[in-house]
């Protein structure tokens, strides 16, 4: 069983810059790959960025150049840096583990087993 928490998010003037973070418990979490996910009102869910045991990261072309997904397995901590913040960035952001990737140059990861309760960003122009 894994638990996610996330925190960090909040309001941001554009070109400003967030941290997001994703605390997990459990055992074993750090054989999990980690991803966060974003969703806007009226929008689907988005995948924005991976990171699997390797420490390879793949990442959503729209993100590509300002967010950093990185991951301290002694912390149990998963983090989003976010730069350059733009409004269409405004969404709620969910961390999320899953239990099968494909462990290549840009990682894919699917069969989501845990998900955290969202932490809202918000972008103003």
């Amino acid at each position: 069983q894994v638990q996610l928490v996330e925190s960090g998010g909040g309001s941001v003037q554009a070109g400003g810059s967030l941290r997001l973070s994703c605390a997990a418990s459990g055992a074993t979490w750090s054989s999990y790959c980690m991803s966060w996910f974003r969703q806007a009102p009226g929008k689907e869910r988005e995948g924005v960025a991976n990171i699997v045991t390797s420490g390879r990261t793949s990442y959503a072309d729209s993100v590509k150049g300002r967010f950093t997904i990185s991951r301290d397995n002694a912390k149990n901590t998963l983090y989003l840096q976010m730069n350059s913040l733009k409004p269409e960035d405004t969404a709620m952001y969910y961390c999320a583990a899953a239990t099968t990737w494909v462990d290549r140059d840009e990682p894919i990861c699917y069969d989501y087993k845990y998900w955290g309760q969202g932490t809202q960003v918000t972008v103003s122009s």
